[in-house]
């Protein structure tokens, strides 16, 4: 069975009914196995993929595309944390999750550095403009390329061979296995292994740390978030208000490591650029740069104190155990 077809030469969306999807999402009581949860969360998650394919397919709207990617990457996540219950297969499933990531994200990104350029741009004076205009085509062109790379992989029928497995792990088999292969109690154990790992990275770093290093935190705390979404739909009605508490404080960390990640990134690209530039380009170059590695050294003072609020949030839904107080160290470290 294919799952879309083709209209004027043009692939169209995928249907979810051609996958095998219920007309209606699926939905798990909070007393249902965890394995039936994790299937749902990709019911869910692949319906919100389906529904952006069309518009990333166009190109027409980057939300489209982003809000395809984070559900792509809702996905990795919850089976990267919670795959073994759903049997050998989930593994699979989020390794050609990657391969899907990887041409998705390389759009994603031109699509934030063009569109944040071109407001900083905007923000010069009127004389100016024409040779930032002029260093922003250059990262037109090169989404163009990345664009095509993205268009053929979602031609590929490696691309609709992925969404079938998807399809086939959010059904519940009659007698859905109940024993927990990995030995986890619940929710709060789930939370406590992205909460380790974000926790030692954070006391790994010093007083003036990488770059990388901070975007690899902000990748911690995406996972979990990721993973503190799904424990919420699984945790009961009275303790659910602590689970969004923590969503909100790794959201709003996400937020700031995406803006210093975003300004080191941008930075780089345009210093790249200059050897393409005419003097004006590079006059407005230097400009942009200047103001990214300030928004980069904002982004640096302001993570710390966001930090001891998920440690605060973690604490509350028992993510840290009773054995380990939350570490401050990060925070005196840094005069927060």
């Amino acid at each position: 069975m294919t799952t879309s077809s083709r209209r004027n030469g043009r692939a169209q969306p995928t249907d979810p009914a051609a996958l095998g999807l219920a007309v209606v999402p699926r939905k798990a009581a909070p007393g249902a196995p965890a394995a039936t949860h994790v299937r749902v969360k990709l019911d869910h998650e692949l319906r919100k993929l389906l529904a952006r394919e069309a518009g990333t397919r166009t190109g027409t709207d980057p939300e489209d595309l982003h809000q395809m990617r984070v559900a792509l990457r809702r996905m990795r996540s919850v089976l990267k944390t919670s795959g073994p219950l759903l049997g050998p297969d989930g593994e699979q499933v989020r390794g050609e999750l990657g391969w899907l990531g990887q041409s998705l994200g390389e759009v994603r990104d031109y699509d934030v550095l063009i569109g944040h350029l071109r407001e900083v741009v905007r923000t010069f004076e009127v004389r100016d403009q024409p040779a930032g205009r002029r260093l922003v085509s250059l990262f037109v062109a090169e989404r163009g390329t990345a664009r095509r790379r993205l268009t053929r992989a979602l031609s590929d029928a490696r691309y609709t061979t992925l969404l079938h497995e998807i399809a086939q792990l959010t059904h519940v088999p009659e007698h859905e296995n109940t024993a927990d292969p990995a030995g986890r109690t619940g929710p709060i154990a789930d939370l406590r292994k992205p909460y380790r790992k974000l926790a030692k990275a954070v006391r790994a770093l010093p007083a003036d740390p990488p770059d990388d290093d901070l975007h690899a935190l902000r990748i911690h705390g995406k996972k979990l978030r990721y993973t503190a979404e799904l424990a919420r739909s699984t945790a009961k009605k009275k303790d659910a208000a602590k689970f969004t508490e923590l969503i909100k404080a790794t959201r709003k960390f996400q937020t700031v490591l995406g803006d210093h990640q975003d300004a080191v990134v941008a930075a780089e690209k345009v210093r790249a650029a200059l050897g393409k530039a005419d003097a004006e380009v590079g006059f407005v170059a230097g400009r942009i740069a200047e103001h990214e590695l300030a928004k980069r050294a904002e982004a640096r003072a302001a993570w710390p104190k966001l930090w001891a609020r998920i440690q605060k949030a973690a604490d509350a839904v028992g993510a840290i155990k009773a054995t380990t107080k939350p570490d401050t160290t990060a925070s005196r470290r840094r005069g927060c």
